[in-house]
């Protein structure tokens, strides 16, 4: 049996601790071998990612409506520094709203998918999110902060 290397850290940007169990038991069914940082608002994800002991994860799974710095807000700021833009944010959010699935997707973000209201769906779609983005993808090198 192969080991599976352990991952960067993953960042979950979500203030439901509900939808937090959920990522959590898909990481785990994943069989995802990374460190999961949880940050309950979009500013707090800035918080990790510029901090004295900065993060450079593998991803960002980013809800867009958290309260204070919300995720359009957060996801506006990673894209727009040279020294983060390049690890993929997948936005995960209720808002099934054209408007933020376009800002989204100008501002940069990498996926946008929408939160099922089902329980198994939810499971499965962050399971197959984790699974495609660490899994399947070529992700940049987290030391890597320029080409």
């Amino acid at each position: 049996m192969t080991a599976v290397p352990k991952l960067p850290p993953i960042i979950i940007v979500e203030d439901s601790d509900e939808d937090f169990d959920t990522v959590q038991q898909a990481v785990r069914k994943a069989g995802v071998v990374a460190e999961v940082r949880r940050a309950t608002t979009g500013g707090g994800c800035l918080d990790l990612l510029h901090g004295v002991a900065a993060i450079r994860p593998a991803m960002v799974l980013m809800d867009l409506n958290t309260p204070g710095t919300d995720g359009r807000e957060a996801l506006a700021a990673i894209k727009g520094d040279d020294a983060l833009r390049a690890f993929p944010v997948v936005v995960f959010s209720t808002s099934a709203d054209p408007r933020d699935l376009l800002y989204c997707y100008t501002t940069g973000a990498n996926a946008y998918h929408v939160k099922p209201i089902r329980y198994p769906d939810h499971l499965q779609l962050v399971i197959d999110i984790l699974t495609y983005w660490l899994g399947r993808v070529a992700l940049p090198d987290p030391g890597e902060t320029s080409p």
